[in-house]
């Protein structure tokens, strides 16, 4: 299971928000470049960035600390927020991002999921953050009638393999991740999935590894990284285990 450190940038820092609110912000590193390079000197083998400025914008407004970051480490980077066009898209592949997150775009454009898996495969993902089981968009200020599985069905449909499900009432809190939602998205579609949100302690972790077998691969870590709550070494350890046994 892949441990995936996420970087939010607002107004070019390193911030982390509590379900997304924008007036439930705490500013953790003025210097997101510098942030990355940790993370990798830590250990990483990716990275997660998102535009919270371009996901409520609707266009993406970080891109020269999203350029710095992808110049300034050698791993892969995931980026997402505020894409909503084959061009961003394109623009941001040829910076060097090892894959582009779609949310919003995949409600309101369906036809451009499908031109960008044609054109550019795996390294399309489509991101699905649900509020009590319905899909969140225009940086989660809206609620959409689409539970969070349909949306799933049909991104798969149109060629998506790999989605980034968070679910938002969990984001930020460190309250625990929502398994149950998790892995049933995972076991319903058949898709691989990377788990985002709510986990803050060790446990969480190992509850989220005994999901690998239904395709939860992955795990992105924000603020119990920040906050020190998990180490990133601790993560990666339990990443690691073959097995988690059950306590």
């Amino acid at each position: 299971m892949l441990i995936i450190p996420a970087i939010d940038l607002r107004a070019g820092k390193c911030v982390r928000l509590v379900e997304g609110r924008l007036e439930q912000e705490t500013v953790y590193s003025d210097d997101p470049v510098a942030m990355a390079v940790h993370w990798q000197e830590q250990g990483a083998k990716w990275l997660h960035v998102v535009d919270l400025d371009g996901a409520f914008a609707g266009v993406p407004k970080n891109l020269d600390v999203i350029s710095g970051i992808l110049n300034a480490v050698d791993m892969p980077v995931q980026v997402g927020g505020g894409i909503r066009s084959l061009d961003i898209i394109s623009h941001l592949l040829e910076l060097g991002a090892a894959r582009v997150i779609l949310g919003t775009a995949a409600i309101l454009n369906p036809e451009m999921v499908s031109e960008a898996c044609d054109r550019y495969g795996d390294s399309i993902l489509v991101g699905i953050d649900g509020r009590n089981g319905r899909v969140a968009i225009e940086g989660w200020g809206m609620t959409v009638d689409k539970s969070t599985l349909e949306l799933a069905q049909d991104m798969q449909a149109r060629g998506i393999n790999r989605v980034v499900f968070t679910d938002i009432r969990r984001d930020g809190t460190l309250q625990g991740p929502n398994l149950e939602a998790t892995g049933e998205l995972a076991r319903a579609t058949g898709l691989k999935v990377v788990a985002s949100g709510g986990v803050s302690n060790i446990d969480d972790l190992k509850a989220v590894k005994k999901l690998e077998p239904l395709g939860v691969d992955s795990v992105i870590m924000g603020k119990a990284l920040y906050a020190g709550t998990v180490t990133l070494k601790e993560a990666l350890a339990i990443a690691a285990l073959e097995e988690v046994k059950l306590s």
